[in-house]
């Protein structure tokens, strides 16, 4: 059974927000400070567990307090309140160039990075030269570190994080500095770790990268956990949180344009999923069958040059189909009243599982006038034969 490696308990974290703007101003007003600063809470009430062998993304909107959690977690913050426990070598990559002295050269730097991960010089000796080939940046090996780029900084420090052997390992953001190929290779390392059953958290705003190798995912708001479960659910959650977001900008942009309180020009008002052949509604098809997706849109005044997109989603938000009216070349009417369009899809070869129907409505000059990210879900029932996101009639024999 998956032990526990890291306890996270009640744990909050407050930074104290100064009004000040200079040594004078908070002189001046040393005996009534507390007028001219605010508390700004990162963290609020954690609780989590992680087990031995996980690997767990921390996803969520910019400010939402990830990078926070992962610095208290690696113990480069302190809680205000709480507690968080370790069990196991650590290592880190918190952010670009942690640990690193400019005036040291590369050299210097991989013996005084593996000292703060507690590795000896003599156990540091034995990893070098694989740190080195690793990182790809021999030539410069010897050079301050001041003069690398960041991707030069990246590669170093992760190929050191990953080569002290380390029980748990966080990772905020950085390797989305490094190139592809580099990318790739740290790639399937962690996923090497996940083999040899290490701990790595993980903090990226790549969702694609979190449904492809985490087994759980948590996402933050405001400093607090809102989800925590699979990728796949966390996901769904976190892109209708910014679907919602997206909703909200849209329509205070709208009211700015058009007076306060404007209504959206048009909206998408009804969604039917209908069988291909007979239009009956359904929710389930088998792989190719045909589907109809039955669009009522309703304008608020004439609603002219405009088109309607469509889009079909896996659970994790990958986009397997994708069209609109205009790379169709049918050009929607004008409307004044409400008016239903079909999308005909036939012989949809999609694969078992459950997908969602994505729905917008723009203006061609490509401002967003309504936008559905989920306006209808169909489920897909295969035969067992196959997995993913496509259908495929395969078949095995002797050539």
């Amino acid at each position: 059974m998956p032990t526990n490696v890291i306890e996270i308990t009640d744990v909050s974290k407050r930074f104290v927000i100064r009004k000040e703007k200079s040594l004078k101003e908070r002189l001046v007003n040393f005996g009534r400070s507390n007028l001219h600063k605010d508390d700004f809470w990162a963290l609020r009430d954690i609780d989590l567990s992680i087990t031995s062998g996980s690997t767990v993304g921390l996803i969520g909107p910019n400010g939402s307090g990830k990078s926070t959690l992962l610095k208290t977690i690696g113990g480069i913050l302190q809680p205000t309140s709480g507690s968080v426990q370790l069990r196991g070598r650590l290592a880190a990559l918190l952010e670009l160039g942690a640990g690193f002295h400019p005036d040291l050269t590369g050299r210097e730097n991989v013996y005084l990075n593996a000292s703060i991960l507690g590795i000896s010089r003599e156990q540091t000796d034995k990893y070098f030269d694989a740190i080195v080939d690793f990182s790809g940046i021999e030539p410069f090996i010897d050079t301050q570190v001041k003069f690398y780029s960041s991707g030069m900084y990246v590669r170093l420090a992760f190929s050191v994080a990953v080569h002290v052997d380390p029980d748990i390992l966080l990772v905020d953001e950085v390797l989305a500095v490094g190139d592809e190929p580099f990318q790739r290779k740290c790639m399937e390392r962690i996923k090497g770790f996940q083999h040899e059953g290490r701990t790595i958290v993980l903090v990226t705003h790549s969702l694609d990268q979190v449904a492809e190798i985490c087994d759980r995912a948590i996402v933050l708001e405001h400093g607090r956990v809102t989800a925590d479960g699979a990728p796949q659910e966390a996901l769904r959650v976190l892109r209708a949180d910014f679907e919602a977001t997206r909703q909200v900008e849209i329509e205070k942009a709208q009211s700015r344009e058009e007076g306060a309180k404007a209504t959206p020009r048009a909206r998408i008002s009804g969604v039917q999923l209908l069988h291909g052949e007979t239009l009956a509604p359904v929710d389930s098809i088998e792989p190719r069958d045909s589907l109809v997706v039955r669009v009522d849109v309703e304008p608020h005044a004439e609603l002219a040059d405009w088109m309607l997109g469509l889009a079909i989603d896996t659970p994790l938000g990958v986009t397997v189909f994708g069209t609109n009216t205009q790379l169709l070349g049918s050009a929607p009417p004008a409307l004044t009243h409400g008016t239903s369009f079909d999308f005909r899809l036939p012989d949809l070869s999609l694969g078992e599982g459950r997908y969602s129907i994505r729905l917008a409505l723009e203006g061609l000059d490509g401002q967003e006038i309504h936008r559905l990210p989920e306006a209808a879900h169909v489920e897909v029932h295969g035969d067992g034969r196959s997995q993913g996101s496509l259908a495929v009639a395969a078949s095995f024999a002797p050539a």
